[in-house]
């Protein structure tokens, strides 16, 4: 009887990480294909930061996938208690390091506020073509959500940015998306026009995104969890069964 049981359960998680495994090539395949395409769409990626950011997230989590699905087949189908142990402590780490993340949102969410958010973006952001980690964001996420600043565009007042370029009001990521590059409402917009530039401030464009997806995210989350812990009992059981 313990035998048919360790032997259903080697066969349900090897079909299981096959399906993770198969997910992880299909996730690598694409990430890959749109790097390499010799059609030009790595170009059209390219231009947008938010899709260029979206290959290598996709080719990340492709990645891990196929790891996570390899590990899982070849340890249980050869019964391998060593692949076993590997896979358990890499869902394991996975898992903690989730856990961790929600523990420190949760800790931290007093600080993430309008005015702290606010007076980072007055200290640190520097312009459209600048390339450090902040302003890059903060661009990529005024494009996203067509806004500018955290409140709206008066953030940019007396900060960084109007010191580096003071003949601006506003950078080129507050500007509205069918005006280009060297077109007139650019220039317009970043002078101070209103009618070429997002006027809603960030802040609140986010709170209304996270609103609409935050149960879906939230049972996402969950269903993920579960599969996690079970994938860590299943590889436990097995490895604890193989003589």
């Amino acid at each position: 009887m313990e035998e048919d049981c360790l032997s259903c359960m080697k066969y349900l998680m090897f079909i299981f990480n096959l399906f993770i495994f198969l997910g992880g090539a299909f996730l690598l395949g694409v990430g890959i294909w749109v790097l390499v395409d010799p059609i030009g769409f790595r170009d059209i990626v390219a231009i947008n930061p938010l899709l260029f950011t979206g290959v290598y997230i996709i080719l990340a989590m492709g990645g891990m996938l196929f790891l996570l699905g390899f590990l899982g087949c070849c340890g249980a189908i050869r019964e391998n208690k060593c692949l076993l142990l590997f896979f358990f402590m890499l869902i394991l780490f996975i898992f903690l390091a989730e856990l961790a993340a929600a523990i420190l949102a949760f800790l931290f969410k007093e600080h993430l506020t309008r005015k702290y958010f606010s007076r980072e973006l007055k200290h640190h952001y520097q312009g459209r073509n600048n390339t450090d980690a902040f302003t890059s964001t903060w661009n990529t996420v005024m494009t996203m959500f067509e806004c500018c600043g955290v409140s709206g565009p008066e953030d940019f007042e007396e900060s960084l940015f109007r010191h580096l370029s003071p003949s601006k009001v506003v950078p080129e990521a507050c500007c509205q998306r069918n005006s280009y590059p060297g077109d007139i409402g650019v220039e317009e917009c970043m002078s101070g026009s209103i009618a070429f530039r997002h006027n809603k401030g960030c802040y609140s464009a986010m709170v209304e995104y996270a609103e609409t997806y935050i149960y879906t995210a939230g049972a996402l989350a969950v269903v993920v969890l579960t599969i996690e812990l079970f994938a860590m009992v299943f590889a436990m059981c097995l490895f604890r069964g193989i003589q």
